[in-house]
């Protein structure tokens, strides 16, 4: 099965560059998919199932706390790895994330290197 990864910012430049940073993983036969709301975060999640989310929090209709609970409490899709990937850097907001399932909190600006070498690590490239 093709494994895809999922793009969820509202920020359409984020997205550019966060697809732009995990290009390479498209080569190798990756499917990047991309949303731009929590609200068509989950749509994507229920028809797609990638198996890697890269998530901001700060969102309209649905924040990325919330699309992060929906997705490992709700739905109870624990294989899905989720990397909170946001401005914020405060110790409470890094605590959130990981209460609400993430697997990895990451700060914006963000490394496009780190950010392929984590994707990679997950997809076990």
């Amino acid at each position: 099965m093709q494994p895809k990864v999922l793009i969820v910012d509202d920020e359409p430049h984020i997205r550019l560059l966060i697809e732009q940073a995990l290009e390479d993983l498209a080569d190798e036969g990756v499917e990047l998919l991309l949303a731009a709301d929590g609200e068509q975060a989950l749509e994507i999640i229920r028809k797609e199932n990638p198996h890697l989310i890269f998530l901001d929090d700060m969102m309209p209709k649905m924040n990325g706390f919330d699309v992060c609970q929906v997705v490992k409490d709700e739905l109870g899709l624990q294989e899905i790895r989720v990397v909170m990937l946001t401005a914020k850097g405060q110790e409470s907001n890094i605590d959130k994330g990981y209460e609400v399932g993430a697997d990895i909190y990451m700060t914006k600006p963000f490394d496009p290197d780190e950010l392929l070498a984590t994707a990679r690590t997950f997809l076990s490239i």
